[in-house]
Formats: C-alpha cells, sequence, structure tokens
C-alpha cells in the first residue's frame, strides 16, 4: 500500500482550513463599514474582507471573508479575522503577515505569500472605513502605488524592503513575496529597486 502523503501544515492550519471561522456566507445582508479587495483570481488568490466598526470606540466588530484561494489562503485569512476582531482600527492596520503565520504556527516557506493578502485586505478594508466616513488624513493606500497586482505589494514596501537590506531581485522577493505568481511585475519592480537603492545608497 502507497504511504499517504505527509501533510506540510500544522494542526491549526488544518483546523482553520477545514472549519474557517467568520465566512462571509450573506454578503447581501452584511452592511460593511469598510471593504477590502486584494489580489487577482486570474493568476491567483484573491481575498474580500468586509468590516463592522463602533465608530465611538474606533474597535472592529466583527470581520467577515470570503478567499478564492489554496489552503493556506483560507486558514489565513480564518486566523486573521480572530485577530482583528476586538482590536481598534489602529492596532488592526498594524497586523503583518507574520502575525498571521505565528498564529497559525507557521506556514511552508513558498506559501508565505498566502498569509501576505490577508494583512492587505484588512488595510485595504480600514482604509476604505476612512474614506466613507471623511477621514482621508488617515487613508494610507492613497499615497502608494501598488506594483503587484495579484499580491498587492506597493512602492512603499519596496522601498522599505531596500531600507531593510534588499539589493537584487531575489533579496527584494524574499522580503515581500512581489513576483511569486504571474511574475509580469518584475521589470517594474526591478525598476524601483534602483531607484530605491540610489536614493538611499548612492
Amino acid at each position: 500500500m502507497d504511504k499517504q502523503p505527509e501533510w506540510l501544515y500544522s494542526d491549526i492550519v488544518k483546523d482553520h482550513f477545514m472549519h474557517p471561522r467568520n465566512l462571509l456566507l450573506d454578503e447581501e445582508s452584511f452592511e460593511a463599514d469598510g471593504q477590502g479587495v486584494i489580489g487577482n483570481i486570474k493568476c491567483g488568490d484573491e481575498m474580500v474582507v468586509v468590516i463592522k466598526v463602533d465608530k465611538e470606540k474606533n474597535i472592529i466588530t466583527d470581520l467577515k471573508w470570503k478567499t478564492y484561494g489554496c489552503a493556506s489562503a483560507i486558514a489565513s485569512t480564518s486566523a486573521l479575522s480572530e485577530l482583528a476582531i476586538g482590536k481598534t482600527l489602529s492596532q488592526a492596520y498594524k497586523l503583518s503577515s507574520h502575525d498571521i503565520a505565528k498564529a497559525l504556527g507557521g506556514l511552508p516557506e513558498h506559501k508565505i505569500h498566502c498569509s501576505v493578502l490577508g494583512d492587505k485586505a484588512l488595510r485595504a478594508a480600514i482604509d476604505d472605513y476612512y474614506t466613507r466616513n471623511g477621514m482621508l488624513d488617515r487613508v494610507k493606500a492613497a499615497k502608494m502605488h501598488i506594483i503587484c497586482q495579484c499580491l498587492g505589494i506597493t512602492d512603499a514596501e519596496i522601498e522599505q524592503a531596500v531600507l531593510e537590506g534588499a539589493r537584487n531581485y531575489y533579496q527584494l522577493q524574499e522580503h515581500t513575496k512581489i513576483g511569486t505568481v504571474c511574475g509580469k511585475c518584475k521589470e517594474k519592480s526591478l525598476e524601483l529597486l534602483e531607484k530605491y537603492k540610489a536614493k538611499h545608497f548612492a
């Protein structure tokens, strides 16, 4: 009898994949205060995150989501929803892919990019909330340009990666996972890599 393939994920990932929390099952009846959509279903995963906010306390009271993607993408968004509910908008905005991966007990290296989408979708939902409520000074996305459409990676993240030590395309991918889906953004990301290297280290 053939040996069954080894499950590469933690038991926490498996639990979130098999029993995802806070799924968006009825989009029409959920009255969202903010919505974020990140990714591109044509070339990879896509995530939708909707939030409800206590406007007096600036706390996320509910978060629902739906994801088109792999087990890692589903588990990552499920874990994100549990991390974000109950946090203030500023606290939730700071949640990172590393926080999500840690909550899942780790992810295989080649699947980390799946957790990158979740935190970006949440930040997009928070920015949308700020926009709807006339708090445009708090919207951070307006100051950035998306370079990688598949993963929602911005020019600001490329610049930050350079500041953190990325000096070539491989190192840039290690920092951001840019170009790991369809790769169409490689030329532009290389251009920005050189621009920010010259800006900060010339």
